[in-house]
């Protein structure tokens, strides 16, 4: 369940209108990024090569700040094409995470995705070139359940692609890390499309 900030019980903000607004179905489909298909032998994370091209946007996952994300298929070739049959699906943000499996789901769901817990590394903030951006973190061990993360979503701490979702395993790390950079909590399965479209306006 959302946790809500004191503020949010003066004003609605827009992130929660959207919310609020979106129908089951979509926050059902994001529940496919939580492994939770009764499958109790889904693949662990990997390492992520810092080389490595993202699959949704194509940008070099180790040329940026914050969270990345991985996610198991099947049969991978249904997304990734035919010349990528043993490899998950890779990704320099937690929101190309979200946005590839919405984009993708009418073609397969992954088995498990994967996204940086902030709980298991010692992360950073970066206050350089004029915007706060969270520590890179791609070793296998460093990965978690989208299913088992509470998200910070939009705080000042920016991702990849600009507004940020930052999971911890932790709900205490989640509440303080909110306390000191700012966004909004969530769960995995409310993760909309409507809320990511948000964070790019």
């Amino acid at each position: 369940m959302r946790r809500r900030t004191p503020s949010e019980d003066d004003a609605r903000t827009r992130r929660s209108v959207l919310a609020g607004t979106t129908v089951i179905g979509l926050s059902a489909l994001a529940g496919c990024l939580d492994g939770s298909n009764g499958d109790t032998d889904a693949p662990d994370p990997i390492t992520i090569d810092p080389g490595m091209a993202c699959d949704n946007c194509s940008m070099r996952i180790g040329n940026f700040g914050g969270a990345a994300g991985q996610s198991f298929y099947e049969d991978p070739s249904a997304v990734l094409g035919p010349d990528d049959t043993d490899r998950p699906a890779q990704f320099c943000s937690s929101y190309c995470t979200y946005t590839f499996t919405f984009d993708n789901q009418a073609e397969a769901e992954p088995e498990v995705s994967y996204l940086t817990d902030y709980s298991s590394v010692d992360w950073t903030v970066d206050d350089g070139d004029g915007a706060q951006t969270m520590s890179r973190h791609l070793d296998a061990d460093a990965f978690a359940s989208a299913a088992d993360l509470t998200l910070v979503v939009d705080s000042d701490v920016e991702g990849a692609m600009g507004g940020s979702l930052l999971g911890f395993s932790n709900a205490d790390d989640a509440e303080s890390f909110q306390a000191e950079y700012g966004g909004e909590l969530y769960d995995n399965d409310e993760i909309t499309q409507e809320l990511l479209q948000s964070l790019m306006a």
